[in-house]
């Protein structure tokens, strides 16, 4: 990420870590830039993975972590036969409006972070083969976690975005500040 996250106030990891979050959600986002809804969903690479699809597919994954940790039933839950649909935008589906999504669950991620008691607080893990039985993770693992998985597809996300036109994450962070 070529953008710097400032240092958090003395005593904020709440704070850090969700300036963490933010910077890669930035990332992402920025792939966007100066793309229509077409461009976006262009699939340039090897991959079937397309610009708004990425973007879908983190916003709907953040907030299955957020109800994971609320412990809430998630009301975007993805079956195995929808599964592929949180890779594409589906009929109807456009940018804006997947980012307008993201925006709330970001806002409301950072709510909950803030209203926890405590970043030790813990949560359950899902039965999965990849998680340990009766496995329980922190909020703190959780924020940590999401900076992982935003990264991850960040960088898928310039890889696909360099493949379309030829931008880098660089020179995107100059176009977001005004340069053109």
């Amino acid at each position: 990420m070529p953008t710097h996250v400032p240092a958090e106030a003395h005593g904020d990891e709440r704070g850090a870590l969700l300036a963490f979050v933010e910077a890669q959600r930035g990332g992402l986002r920025r792939s966007l830039l100066g793309l229509t809804d077409e461009q976006a969903a262009q699939t340039p690479s090897a991959s079937e993975l397309s610009l708004s699809g990425l973007v879908k597919h983190v916003a709907e994954t953040e907030l299955n972590w957020l109800r994971m940790a609320q412990q809430k039933p998630n009301e975007r839950a993805r079956t195995q036969e929808t599964w592929s649909e949180s890779f594409r935008l589906v009929e109807g589906e456009t940018v804006a409006e997947t980012l307008a999504f993201w925006d709330g669950v970001a806002q409301e991620t950072e709510a909950f972070i803030r209203s926890v008691p405590s970043l030790d607080d813990t949560f359950p893990l899902p039965p999965a083969p990849w998680f340990p039985k009766d496995g329980r993770v922190s909020m703190r693992w959780l924020m940590i976690h999401l900076v992982e998985e935003i990264a991850r597809h960040a960088g898928h996300a310039d890889i696909v975005r360099e493949s379309l036109d030829g931008r880098t994450a660089f020179e995107l962070v100059a176009l977001e500040a005004g340069a053109s």
